[in-house]
């Protein structure tokens, strides 16, 4: 699953593969700018890095499905 998290003042978005579930990731940005997990939002990518943003910093996060992507040109 890719996760783009939009930060303010930072010229480019931060971008994840995750093998966490859509559900698990809104539910953990939830609980962060609810305040449950200090000031901060941390995920963590399929190779167990981990991303920290201060939530106030946070413009938005987008989760989307990874899929497939075509390679070369397509007739169509």
């Amino acid at each position: 699953m890719e996760v783009k998290i939009g930060v303010q003042y930072a010229p480019r978005e931060l971008v994840l593969e995750s093998t966490q579930t859509p559900a698990e990731v809104e539910q953990a940005v939830a609980d962060a700018l609810a305040g449950k997990t200090g000031a901060l939002l941390s995920l963590e990518d399929e190779k167990g890095r981990k991303v920290i943003v201060p939530v106030d910093k946070i413009g938005y996060v987008e989760i989307a499905e990874s899929g497939a992507r075509p390679i070369g040109f397509s007739a169509g």
